[in-house]
Protein backbone atom coordinates (compact mmCIF):
# COMPACT_ATOMS: atom_id res chain seq x y z
CA UNK A 1 0.00 0.00 0.00
CA UNK A 2 1.11 3.52 -0.61
CA UNK A 3 1.51 6.01 2.18
CA UNK A 4 -1.24 8.61 2.46
CA UNK A 5 -0.27 12.25 2.29
CA UNK A 6 -2.02 14.82 4.41
CA UNK A 7 -2.98 18.24 3.08
CA UNK A 8 -0.06 20.09 4.73
CA UNK A 9 2.50 17.73 3.18
CA UNK A 10 0.87 17.97 -0.23
CA UNK A 11 0.69 21.78 -0.04
CA UNK A 12 4.33 22.05 1.04
CA UNK A 13 5.44 19.72 -1.73
CA UNK A 14 3.46 21.60 -4.38
CA UNK A 15 4.67 25.01 -3.16
CA UNK A 16 8.28 23.83 -3.39
CA UNK A 17 7.90 23.22 -7.13
CA UNK A 18 9.44 25.88 -9.41
CA UNK A 19 7.15 28.88 -9.81
CA UNK A 20 4.50 27.57 -7.43
CA UNK A 21 5.17 30.02 -4.61
CA UNK A 22 4.93 32.95 -7.03
CA UNK A 23 1.67 31.62 -8.47
CA UNK A 24 0.30 31.16 -4.95
CA UNK A 25 1.25 34.75 -4.05
CA UNK A 26 -0.40 36.06 -7.23
CA UNK A 27 -3.59 34.13 -6.44
CA UNK A 28 -3.60 35.53 -2.89
CA UNK A 29 -3.13 39.08 -4.21
CA UNK A 30 -5.94 38.63 -6.75
CA UNK A 31 -8.26 37.32 -4.04
CA UNK A 32 -7.46 40.14 -1.59
CA UNK A 33 -7.84 42.89 -4.21
CA UNK A 34 -11.09 41.39 -5.46
CA UNK A 35 -12.48 41.09 -1.95
CA UNK A 36 -11.61 44.72 -1.16
CA UNK A 37 -13.30 46.02 -4.31
CA UNK A 38 -16.37 43.85 -3.70
CA UNK A 39 -16.71 45.17 -0.14
CA UNK A 40 -16.44 48.75 -1.37
CA UNK A 41 -18.97 48.12 -4.14
CA UNK A 42 -21.43 46.47 -1.78
CA UNK A 43 -21.05 49.26 0.79
CA UNK A 44 -22.26 51.65 -1.92
CA UNK A 45 -25.19 49.36 -2.68
CA UNK A 46 -24.02 48.91 -6.26
CA UNK A 47 -24.41 45.89 -8.46
CA UNK A 48 -21.50 44.59 -10.50
CA UNK A 49 -23.14 46.13 -13.56
CA UNK A 50 -23.24 49.55 -11.91
CA UNK A 51 -19.56 49.36 -10.98
CA UNK A 52 -18.70 48.15 -14.47
CA UNK A 53 -20.51 51.11 -16.01
CA UNK A 54 -18.80 53.58 -13.66
CA UNK A 55 -15.36 52.06 -14.34
CA UNK A 56 -15.92 51.64 -18.11
CA UNK A 57 -15.58 47.86 -17.88
CA UNK A 58 -17.78 44.86 -18.58
CA UNK A 59 -19.76 43.22 -15.81
CA UNK A 60 -18.00 39.94 -16.49
CA UNK A 61 -14.59 41.62 -16.01
CA UNK A 62 -15.76 43.00 -12.65
CA UNK A 63 -17.09 39.58 -11.63
CA UNK A 64 -13.88 37.83 -12.66
CA UNK A 65 -11.81 40.39 -10.74
CA UNK A 66 -13.99 40.25 -7.61
CA UNK A 67 -13.79 36.46 -7.64
CA UNK A 68 -10.01 36.55 -7.61
CA UNK A 69 -9.75 35.17 -11.12
CA UNK A 70 -7.43 37.87 -12.39
CA UNK A 71 -4.91 40.39 -11.14
CA UNK A 72 -5.76 43.74 -12.74
CA UNK A 73 -3.23 46.02 -14.33
CA UNK A 74 -2.53 49.21 -12.41
CA UNK A 75 -4.57 51.34 -14.85
CA UNK A 76 -7.60 49.02 -14.40
CA UNK A 77 -7.19 49.10 -10.63
CA UNK A 78 -7.05 52.90 -10.76
CA UNK A 79 -10.27 53.02 -12.84
CA UNK A 80 -12.00 50.80 -10.29
CA UNK A 81 -10.74 52.94 -7.42
CA UNK A 82 -11.86 56.16 -9.13
CA UNK A 83 -15.30 54.70 -9.78
CA UNK A 84 -15.55 53.86 -6.06
CA UNK A 85 -14.22 57.29 -4.94
CA UNK A 86 -11.11 55.59 -3.59
CA UNK A 87 -7.39 55.86 -4.28
CA UNK A 88 -4.74 53.27 -5.03
CA UNK A 89 -1.54 52.98 -3.06
CA UNK A 90 1.49 51.04 -4.25
CA UNK A 91 4.64 50.52 -2.24
CA UNK A 92 7.93 48.73 -2.67
CA UNK A 93 9.53 48.08 0.71
CA UNK A 94 12.29 45.89 2.06
CA UNK A 95 10.90 42.52 3.05
CA UNK A 96 12.98 42.59 6.26
CA UNK A 97 10.68 45.33 7.56
CA UNK A 98 7.89 42.75 7.77
CA UNK A 99 9.99 39.87 9.10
Amino acid sequence: MTERTDWDDLRDRRLSEPGAAEAHDAARLAFELGRAVRQMRESRGWSQSELARAADMTRSAVARFEGGGTVPTLPVLERLARALDAVTSTEVVYESIFA
